[in-house]
């Protein structure tokens, strides 16, 4: 969908997939997080929408990733991620994210999750030890990084999408944006 000059959106996210995978689907937004609603209120900005004849949506977004039954949030650790890391490989991992688009003037919520599924071959130590040198895998759940140079190779299969095992699931994004700007 083209982005419209009627529609302002607002990412409630500061990750760096999320504002990636949103652009691609050629949005513009403003990036806002932590306490979002409430900042808008105290800085006035919440009257100008109110005023504005724009739509204003809100997209937030979560994401978990469950290996072996266990819920793996942002790893806090080197030896956590590296215990996380080297669980998948030659195993494989799921990711559950929600989605959640608020109407900013009028409070409404839409609201959905998505599941995927990633497979790996092998993960060399040396991989596992260069990824958490960098230091990214610790801002993202499980420490899962498909899409970085080092991981994709390594990457059996995906059961779903990979903007999904990224965070922001392209298809539900949409569905719920469409869906917020039909009960305008």
């Amino acid at each position: 969908m083209a982005a419209s000059s009627a529609l302002r959106l607002i990412l409630g996210s500061s990750s760096a997939s999320r504002r990636q995978i949103l652009s691609e689907m050629g949005y513009k937004f403003t990036l806002l997080a932590d306490a979002i609603l409430e900042k808008m209120k105290n800085n006035g900005m919440m009257k100008e929408i109110v005023d504005s004849q724009e739509t204003t949506l809100m997209i937030t977004a979560d994401q978990v990733v469950v290996h072996d039954g266990v819920i793996r949030e942002k790893p806090s650790t080197p030896e956590e991620a590296r215990k996380f890391i080297k669980g998948y490989s030659e195993s494989h991992a799921a990711t559950i994210g929600s989605v959640l688009v608020t109407n900013v003037k009028t409070g409404a919520r839409k609201e959905g999750w998505d599941k995927a599924e990633v497979y790996f071959h092998k993960i060399p130590d040396e991989v596992v030890e260069s990824l958490i040198e960098e230091g990214d895998v610790f801002y993202v759940a499980g420490g899962l990084l498909v899409e970085h140079p080092l991981t994709s190779p390594l990457v059996e299969a995906i059961v779903g999408t990979i903007d999904s095992v990224m965070g922001l699931p392209k298809a539900l994004t949409e569905k719920l944006i469409k869906e917020s700007l039909s009960e305008q």
